[in-house]
């Protein structure tokens, strides 16, 4: 699946013969409207695309290929146009993008990108490639959003319990997504869009793809970890040596090791093993045990754990009176977390006066699969063409039926006004008001972002 040409709905190969005839430039838009489950968007995806499928010439093969292909499946094919692009731009599609800054974080119905053929010969280009397009953008800037909206969540929780909630926030949400997404390629891009809000993840391939496309050196980090199967391939009876296993095999100064810990009984193990018979091997330790219940409500089971470990091993008062276990013993809890748990559970610690210091979070498929297209609402649309004559007309859609899908009409540009970022005619506004620049050309990619600075710009809105 690696055709350009087949990257793209099966409708799209004949709208080469429905533009006007004098159409030759169309100009088109990427959003996430109004109404979806964030009024903010956190940018990021577009940079991947680039690299990896507008980087990439077609081929006289893709195009006979391409053409094989539509030929048996019943629709059109403008052999003529892709052999221009092969012949006379080098395989490279003739299209301009420009994008506002990946990372920054956008009110919906602010456009992200736009897009414009340079070729007059092929004003259906802009569009065709949308379907690849919008799928590169929706996914990860979904996926960071509803990181960026737990991050919201926790530091504000962090910032009434914690002496040090910037120094706490960065590992307090941790991927494990990985294993419930469609495919290697969603969990390298979803894992990677986390990662701009926190640094916590066991998703490998967001490492690769944060390095391939932002070039970062090691955008993420994990910790040694026990699993049921490490733990119930003891037996019942042993559930003490496993757990003391761990605590041997992971020792190190600041060294932690997390122990799934519900096995067989959660509130015995944290009661007679972890707070009994190993909690002087626990105390002794030069690192942290990080308990982790994994069954059990959500809410409640993690905020016993905790109140369970303080009988057994203490802490101390912060300054902002919050109780904060020995350093020796944490808690992270990964199963049933949401955002809206993630409130929940730490209101519940707040109302019981445990500092957010105590806990971790975990995410899996909530974070990475459970989004689609419509989470945010995003869309691509014409919004201009240009005629022979160099003309710009207006085109856009306005459903009577639906009047929350009207499209834009006219050529987008983005400007602050009032320290907000708005959307705006492009004929309306100087050159260098637009916060939308030019990123692509015909094959050349003109601005290359880095992890650090997509983080720095998440990082810049409250």
């Amino acid at each position: 699946m690696t055709n350009p040409i087949l990257a793209t709905d099966s409708y799209k190969q004949s709208h080469f013969r429905q533009y006007p005839p004098e159409a030759e430039m169309i100009s088109a838009y990427v959003e996430a409207r109004p109404g979806g489950a964030s009024d903010q968007v956190l940018f990021l995806g577009l940079q991947p695309y680039l690299i990896d499928y507008l980087g990439r010439p077609v081929t006289r093969a893709d195009v006979d290929e391409a053409e094989a292909l539509c030929a048996a499946h019943g629709v059109p094919f403008n052999r003529a146009g892709w052999s221009t692009i092969v012949a006379d731009h080098g395989g490279h599609l003739p299209l301009e993008i420009r994008a506002l800054p990946e990372g920054m974080v956008v009110p919906a119905g602010v456009p992200l990108v736009q897009v414009e053929n340079t070729d007059p010969r092929m004003p259906w280009l802009t569009t065709f490639v949308e379907t690849a397009l919008l799928r590169a953008v929706w996914y990860p800037s979904t996926v960071a959003t509803m990181s960026w909206q737990c991050r919201q969540v926790i530091l504000a929780g962090l910032e009434r319990t914690s002496d040090d909630p910037q120094g706490q926030l960065p590992f307090k949400l941790h991927d494990f997504g990985a294993r419930g997404v469609s495919s290697a390629e969603s969990a390298g891009l979803g894992g990677m869009a986390h990662l701009v809000n926190f640094q916590g993840t066991d998703t490998m391939e967001a490492l690769l793809a944060a390095r391939r496309y932002y070039d970062a050196d090691i955008a993420g980090f994990s910790i040694p970890a026990a699993e049921h199967s490490t733990i119930t391939s003891w037996g019942r009876a042993r559930e003490a040596e496993a757990y003391r296993t761990m605590l041997d095999a992971f020792d190190g100064q600041g060294r932690l090791v997390a122990v799934v810990s519900d096995s067989y009984d959660l509130d015995a193990a944290v009661r007679d093993i972890w707070g009994g018979s190993l909690r002087a091997q626990v105390l002794g330790r030069q690192g942290t045990l990080v308990v982790r219940p994994d069954s059990g409500d959500p809410i409640e089971t993690p905020l016993r754990t905790i109140a369970a470990l303080w009988e057994a091993f203490g802490g101390s008062v912060n300054a902002k009176g919050f109780r904060v276990l020995d350093p020796h013993v944490r808690v992270i809890q990964g199963d049933g977390m949401t955002l809206e748990t993630i409130g929940r559970l730490i209101d519940r610690l707040v109302e019981t006066g445990f500092a957010i210091d105590n806990i971790a979070f975990g995410m899996g498929a909530g974070l990475l699969q459970k989004v689609n297209r419509d989470t945010l609402r995003f869309a691509m649309k014409a919004n201009a063409m240009r005629d022979a004559d160099g003309v710009w007309h207006d085109v856009f859609k306005s459903p009577a039926t639906d009047p929350a899908k009207a499209s834009k009409a006219g050529r987008q540009a983005v400007v602050l006004r009032d320290g907000a970022m708005v959307a705006a005619r492009r004929d309306t506004v100087a050159a260098d008001e637009d916060l939308m620049r030019p990123v692509w050309r015909n094959g050349q990619m003109l601005v290359r972002h880095t992890f650090a600075q997509v983080r720095a710009r998440a990082a810049a809105r409250p």
